[in-house]
């Protein structure tokens, strides 16, 4: 909400703060003022000026030669603008001024002929062009005739204004206007508001019922509408004063009805609407749901497609315009209107809301109307436009309004008690303070003994409990006069959890392993949220749980895995030419067994990882390594020997992962995660090349962790190692091998590990030899060959019988 401070001076006497220290004072009563800024920088020299004569330079044929009339002197001038003319009012920088933009103005001579100052546009005056009227967007300003010669043309065009951007949110909607922000103001200073006269003066001739009436179908959504009459309107400009106006508040003058309209609208935060009463086809307004595939044209020319959730103005016939957002083309007011049909009304707030989502159109309108506004200011703001509408249009306003009234407009009433209010606050706050503080807010209140029974007006709607109340106290009062308080007693020192703690582990281990740490979205697109599911997920038939009212299609469902978006942020490096990446992420994943949503999804947390490009490059030992199967696997594999527990690899197939090269991670025999390589096809949809992932839940990983021994004796006694070489079928995968080892060689076989894999040369086609060394040990003795020999043998028979292998010899 841009808020000029000059207009605000009518409501609130600021004779003794600055636009900076008012900022100031706003934003430390809770509404944030995101900054000041100046209209135009100051400039001197620059005047009213009054073209006695307007002559064609002599040796130019776009130059005017003029003599300017600026009070103590008359000077000549050449000016090129197109729309300058004899007995105009203009603003004229005379010899020695300097305007906003720099430019120093001097005495000079164009084509032979001397000029003595400039006739000024009002772009060179320092306004943004965008706010500037479309009929003088080209040329120079003209004044009313009535602005005096010789005048400071500053004042006149509200060029000392000052702009507060205040950022009003969805709670405050009665900061959304001058009134709003002028009782804000008012109770911050402690001063009293001047509010705008709504007398109005009708012509009895006319009676409103002679040229309209109202028929309203869905009171639900539109309990108040009025409806007032203007006859024989004179359309030209606005007033001076009120187009400064709209320019500082960031909107661009039309004609004088328009203008008016937007007036009021950012003076009471009522929206209204004026329809060319000729043009609107009939006799009675008829507010209705639009038609499925119904369609009309919108003031900004284009064709918007309707549906039932949209709530329509008609003449009875065809929507006219979109109730609470913009009119309709077909009835707008032109520079040919003489009659209006000027509308006052109340539309719900989420019937607004739905036809700005459904049609991607919003304005001023929609933008109160969606937040709320006051019932009690929908008429007097038609008052108020209609009474404007009188006296700078020359209008005749009918008599009475037509108009369909179920609004709401009681008073919220709210008990409060001093002695409440400071045992919350941690104050000792008298009661005439707390009643001082209601009476500069205009809050109307009783006493009941101690309790005090506040009317909260209308416009306050944001105001329904006593804890509104006790922070209207406060923040009316100062924060600052909260005490400081220091705890006492004894305190208790905070502390991570042990599975918080485990997290860091993880978090510290990856660093260390050369991952960079990444965060994704937890929503992603339908698509992805199902792809790249860990066992344990996949086993459960989980349900991707959908936005009921998603942003973008982009970010419409709850992930059920951390790897696609984690792909998203390698292709988004790598089409930054970011070759050598490996990223991880710690985030949790959103498991639904309902395709129906009833209840809250689980949420397991998940550790997943990324790498593509080169692991290691070392130019000058020559040596670079890719990232492969093995990579992703050995940063795996060296995660859980830090947190000491067993895992186990199982070939796998799974979709989106390449057939080849994609393993089961097992803890205890129950799948908990994958790690390979991307299907080509799958990374080329990504835009990336050959990538390997990894990803793990969690939740079975704190929970084995917790189970482990927190410490091992250092052994005392002597090892044993022996090496065994298995002739194996080239499909049998040597994981399996490794963990009937482990099986059979408990208790005395402590460590497994293949160090061999051959084939080729010398060996049977269809057949591989794996080679295994196993550590023997016994915390308790020294172990005898005897016993080594017998395991070692056990282990041959046990391997060879379930695989139909034999020993290398």
């Amino acid at each position: 909400m841009l808020v000029s401070y000059n207009w605000l001076r009518n409501y609130v006497n600021l004779d003794h703060v600055t636009p900076e220290a008012l900022a100031e004072k706003i934003t430390r009563s809770g509404i944030e003022v995101e900054g000041v800024e100046y209209l135009a920088s100051s400039s001197e020299n620059i005047v009213v000026g009054y073209v006695k004569t307007c002559e064609q330079h002599p040796d130019a044929d776009k130059l005017n030669l003029c003599q300017v009339d600026v009070g103590e002197e008359t000077l000549q001038i050449i000016c090129g603008a197109p729309n300058v003319g004899k007995g105009q009012k203009v603003a004229v920088a005379k010899p020695g001024a300097k305007l906003p933009n720099g430019m120093k103005i001097k005495k000079v001579k164009l084509r032979g002929v001397e000029s003595n100052g400039m006739i000024c546009s009002l772009q060179e005056l320092g306004l943004e062009e965008k706010y500037i009227p479309a009929d003088v967007a080209e040329g120079i300003f003209v004044f009313p005739e009535n602005a005096e010669i010789g005048t400071p043309v500053q004042e006149l065009l509200n060029l000392d204004d000052a702009i507060l951007d205040l950022d009003v949110l969805a709670n405050r909607p009665d900061a959304l206007s001058m009134l709003g922000v002028a009782y804000e103001v008012a109770a911050i200073l402690n001063q009293p508001i001047d509010l705008p006269e709504e007398s109005l003066t009708t012509d009895e001739s006319l009676q409103v019922k002679d040229y309209i009436d109202v028929k309203i179908d869905s009171i639900e959504n539109n309990p108040y509408y009025g409806a007032f009459v203007i006859r024989d309107v004179e359309i030209k400009p606005a007033p001076l004063w009120m187009r400064n106006y709209l320019m500082a508040s960031g909107i661009r003058p039309i004609n004088n009805v328009v203008d008016i309209t937007n007036f009021v609208l950012l003076e009471y935060g009522q929206p209204l609407h004026a329809f060319d009463y000729d043009r609107f086809g009939s006799k009675e307004v008829v507010i209705r749901q639009a038609k499925e595939n119904e369609s009309m044209v919108t003031l900004d020319d284009q064709e918007r497609h309707l549906n039932e959730n949209n709530l329509v103005i008609t003449n009875g016939k065809e929507p006219v315009a979109l109730a609470g957002v913009m009119g309709g083309a077909n009835s707008e007011v032109t520079e040919e209107t003489t009659n209006i049909l000027l509308e006052a009304a109340y539309f719900d707030s989420v019937s607004v809301r739905h036809t700005v989502k459904q049609t991607g159109l919003r304005s001023d309108s929609s933008t109160r109307f969606e937040k709320g506004i006051d019932p009690n200011r929908v008429k007097r703001a038609g008052i108020r436009a209609c009474s404007l509408l009188q006296k700078y249009a020359n209008g005749k306003v009918a008599s009475g309004v037509a108009e369909v009234d179920e609004l709401d407009k009681s008073e919220k009433s709210v008990a409060i008690t001093t002695t409440k209010i400071n045992q919350r606050l941690g104050m000792e706050l008298e009661e005439e303070e707390v009643t001082s503080v209601l009476k500069r807010l205009q809050f109307e209140f009783s006493k009941n003994g101690e309790e005090i029974v506040v009317q909260v007006p209308t416009r306050r709607q944001d105001i329904s409990i006593f804890e509104d109340i006790l922070e209207e106290v406060i923040r009316i009062y100062g924060y600052d006069h909260l005490p400081y308080t220091i705890p006492q007693g004894w305190v208790q020192a905070g502390g991570l959890t042990d599975i918080q703690l485990l997290q860091r582990e993880i978090k510290n281990y990856l660093s260390s392993a050369g991952l960079m740490e990444t965060l994704t979205y937890s929503l992603t697109n339908k698509r992805d949220a199902t792809r790249f599911l860990t066992p344990d997920i996949d086993d459960q038939t989980a349900y991707p749980v959908g936005l009921a009212m998603p942003m973008s299609e982009e970010h419409s469902h709850l992930r059920l895995s951390l790897t696609p978006e984690m792909l998203r942020v390698l292709q988004h490096n790598v089409a930054r030419t970011q070759t050598d990446l490996a990223y991880y992420e710690i985030g949790k994943v959103f498991i639904s067994k309902e395709e129906v949503i009833a209840k809250q999804p689980i949420e397991n947390l998940h550790v997943a990882g990324a790498l593509t490009g080169l692991w290691h490059n070392h130019p000058w030992q020559q040596e670079k390594k890719p990232v492969d199967f093995y990579v992703a696997k050995g940063i795996v594999e060296g995660l859980f020997a830090h947190l000491e527990l067993n895992v186990s690899f199982v070939q796998t197939k799974m979709e989106d992962m390449h057939p080849g090269r994609c393993a089961e991670i097992r803890i205890n025999g129950k799948g908990i995660g994958y790690v390979g390589q991307v299907h080509p096809l799958v990374a080329k949809d990504f835009d990336v090349k050959e990538t390997y992932v990894f990803e793990i839940d969690l939740e079975p990983v704190f929970s084995a962790h917790q189970a482990a021994p927190s410490f091992t004796d250092i052994p005392r006694y002597p090892s044993v190692t022996r090496d065994i070489a298995f002739i194996l079928d080239s499909d049998v995968p040597a994981g399996d091998v490794q963990v009937v080892i482990e099986e059979e060689g408990v208790p005395l076989v402590k460590e497994v590990s293949i160090f061999d894999v051959y084939q080729g040369e010398h060996m049977e086609e269809g057949k591989k030899s794996v080679a295994y060394r196993l550590l023997y040990q016994d915390p308790s003795r020294t172990l005898k060959d005897d016993e080594v020999d017998a395991s070692y043998q056990a282990i041959i028979e046990k391997v060879n019988n379930q695989f139909g292998s034999y020993v290398r010899s």
